[in-house]
């Protein structure tokens, strides 16, 4: 076989450019099926480990954590030391650490396994769709990403189902399994045909933002952790502690970040109004996305009492709709703007949330679940791809990369925060998903509280977003709004950075 082909110049009919998508499919599938198969063996994970909820939201928060403080960084270090390198590195991380959460024999054991696999994720998600943009030349970029976004969308619809078959069947630690051999096929595969590409002037940077990382993610840590044992602990100084340390290093995280000459997170540019609107409804969208998605698989079966692979199964018209419907939904953003879409979308998506406070014991699928569903996924399809334009769009071309970086960690970070407050405001006890009565009680005051947070964002969308940020935006490239097919549920999707030309009134 011959060489990789040089860098900018792989055609998406060729053999070696059908590789180099297959790579980038199979890597960025492994982060997708992980963010959507977890949640569905969460029962079963805490029966088999007599785990409290506690243990279950870590699960959860401690991939996000890790993921949502070094995402920026990953990005930085596949621009720097090579885009392939750190993607393959991250491969092979995501698949250690999911070997081992595998493996694990206890729940801490599981916590610090889910941590190290938020690394692996945070390394290989921004290079997957990077190092497409990178490597093939730029005629086929936008059918690349294209069918890129398709095929993982389908892996994002499997995931659930494929969790719930596997949580049934083999057991819930080969959620974790899978992920070994996609990587086995991944890794030979990039080393083989994806060329390497760095950035051109990587030698010129200084250095990376390393202690705006650790700070960030030492910040959202101790204010995770004080929320998560405060029920079961009270205003303990166990709690008091973690909660005051997460919040000043939070403050000297913006002191770095202030001081620092190529900070991760550039405080200026939260001096553009519109992108620090649109960040504050990305906020709002996420944080109740994070809490429903974690709390409505639990709700079915503790309370309703399906099956893994139901619950799993129950959740895929979500996903579906904007598999399907979210190109459409980019369409029209661009034609009448943004404002209307990010507005209608969250109040559609609180309806949906409301609906399913009828689920319960002895609820019908068709009857109470599906409509709740779809009217959940309608907004999503609304919203989900104005959003990410915005967010582009809001900035100038040079700073795009860093805008849908920014707005992809918030909108983790809000979903981590979520995971974390949510049982602790409306009063789940540490045993409460092992009673149906209970989990139902406490899933009813939830969802309210989900769909006020949504209303906040539809209102800060209404009251802030310019309705010309889109409309009649000029671009170089084949605008393909079908990127945000897949990654709607757990956060906004990243943009390499690609050439653009914004209009004049998108400009900071």
């Amino acid at each position: 076989m011959s060489e990789p082909s040089a860098s900018g110049a792989i055609r998406l009919s060729s053999p070696q450019g059908r590789w180099v998508l297959t790579t980038a499919v199979l890597g960025s599938g492994m982060a997708m099926l992980d963010s959507t198969v977890v949640n569905v063996a969460l029962p079963r994970i805490g029966e088999d480990l007599d785990a409290d909820l506690a243990v279950l939201q870590w699960t959860v928060s401690a991939y996000m954590l890790t993921l949502a403080a070094l995402i920026l960084l990953g990005g930085a270090l596949g621009d720097r030391y090579g885009r392939r390198r750190i993607f393959v590195i991250g491969v092979v991380w995501f698949a250690a650490a999911s070997l081992l959460c595998g493996l694990a024999p206890n729940a801490a054991v599981l916590i610090a396994a889910r941590g190290l696999q938020g690394v692996g994720g945070a390394l290989l998600t921004p290079g997957s769709l990077a190092l497409m943009q990178a490597v093939f030349h730029p005629d086929d970029r936008a059918r690349a990403v294209g069918a890129w976004s398709g095929l993982g969308g389908v892996a994002a619809a499997v995931g659930p189902f494929l969790g719930g078959w596997l949580v049934d069947g083999p057991g819930w630690r080969w959620v974790f399994f899978v992920n070994v051999p996609l990587a086995a096929v991944c890794v030979p595969v990039a080393l083989r045909f994806v060329p390497e590409t760095r950035e051109r002037d990587a030698k010129e940077h200084r250095g990376f933002d390393v202690p705006g990382a650790v700070l960030g993610a030492l910040s959202l840590a101790g204010v995770t952790y004080a929320l998560i044992a405060a029920p079961d602990r009270g205003a303990a100084p166990g709690v008091i502690v973690p909660a005051v340390a997460g919040v000043l290093l939070g403050v000297v995280f913006l002191h770095v970040e202030r001081r620092r000459q190529d900070p991760m997170m550039p405080p200026s540019i939260f001096a553009i109004r519109q992108f620090t609107a649109i960040n504050a409804v990305t906020v709002c969208v996420y944080a109740a996305f994070g809490g429903f998605f974690f709390l409505a698989v639990l709700q079915l079966q503790v309370v309703v009492g399906y099956s893994a692979l139901a619950a799993g199964t129950a959740l895929l018209p979500t996903t579906v709709m904007m598999l399907l419907l979210s190109a459409r939904s980019g369409e029209l953003g661009q034609r009448i703007g943004p404002r209307i879409p990010l507005t209608v979308g969250p109040v559609l998506c609180a309806a949906g949330m409301l609906l399913m406070l009828r689920v319960g014991v002895g609820s019908s699928y068709l009857a109470d679940v599906l409509p709740a569903l779809v009217v959940l996924g309608a907004g999503m399809v609304t919203l989900v791809a104005p959003l990410t334009a915005t967010v582009l769009a809001s900035v100038d071309v040079d700073r795009a990369g860093l805008a849908s970086g920014i707005n992809n960690a918030a909108a983790r970070a809000a979903g981590l925060i979520a995971v974390a407050a949510l049982p602790l405001l409306v009063g789940m006890g540490p045993e409460s998903y092992r009673s149906a009565e209970e989990f139902g009680s406490t899933f009813r005051r939830a969802m309210p509280l989900c769909a006020g947070v949504l209303l906040v964002g539809a209102l800060i969308a209404w009251l802030t977003v310019r309705t010309n940020v889109l409309r009649g935006a000029a671009v170089e490239e084949p605008c393909h709004p079908e990127v945000n097919y897949h990654c709607g549920v757990s956060a906004p999707p990243l943009d390499p950075g690609e050439t653009r030309r914004p209009a004049p009134e998108a400009r900071a």
